[in-house]
């Protein structure tokens, strides 16, 4: 998956026509898909403007402005679109790995990957300043997804006994920990994702290569 997941069709900028009754849904999906796009641009959602997104869709300003009452209401709605096809690129990671081990391993891989391609998305998601006005209520689901992987791990014998949450919250925080700092200091000298998330869950959760216990 790219960042073009969620553009509506059509070339940028083009304007479209008046939209047909009963379509009103469809200027709201393209509203969002715009707002994806520019957000992972600009990497802030200060900088997005209701203006600018109409320009891209192609509509006049007060288009949008049917759909949303200002700027943050759209910046929510495009981060829960962003964050629900997350969760689903990697619920569809794990289905490729055998045990309760490889599964978790491709949580955190997809994740890692996911962040390289959408930065700019993923900095307004976690480190915009509307995480201070609005609770995203949204973004527990993955969280809890990653304890119930961590829980399946303990379960079956691949990881120590633990309390799955804090493992899993332990892993989390490192997680997102290194791919912001690949995001926000790219020219470090990082290591290959994989060799890190491996680090992470040996030491974090106790999985070693084999599927044996660290």
């Amino acid at each position: 998956m790219d960042e073009t997941t969620s553009a509506p069709a059509g070339p940028r900028g083009g304007r479209q026509g008046r939209n047909p009754r009963g379509q009103g849904e469809r200027l709201r999906d393209d509203v969002i898909g715009a707002a994806l796009r520019l957000l992972n641009e600009l990497g802030d959602d200060q900088a997005l403007s209701m203006r600018a997104v109409a320009r891209e869709v192609g509509v006049a300003a007060t288009s949008v402005y049917i759909h949303f009452a200002d700027r943050d209401a759209l910046v929510l709605a495009a981060l829960e679109r962003f964050h629900g096809e997350l969760v689903a690129a990697i619920d569809e990671a794990e289905t490729g790995a055998a045990d309760p081990a490889g599964k978790l391993r491709a949580r955190v891989l997809l994740l890692g990957r996911w962040v390289q391609q959408h930065p700019g998305l993923y900095k307004v998601l976690h480190e915009s300043t509307l995480n201070q006005r609005v609770a995203m209520s949204f973004k527990q689901e993955l969280a809890e997804r990653t304890t119930a992987a961590v829980q399946r791990c303990i379960d079956a014998g691949l990881a120590p006994d633990d309390d799955a949450a804090v493992v899993s919250l332990d892993l989390r925080a490192a997680v997102h920990g290194a791919v912001s700092m690949r995001v926000n200091q790219p020219d470090l000298p990082w290591p290959p994702l994989e060799e890190q998330v491996d680090r992470f869950l040996a030491k974090l959760v106790g999985l070693a290569i084999g599927g044996r216990p660290e």
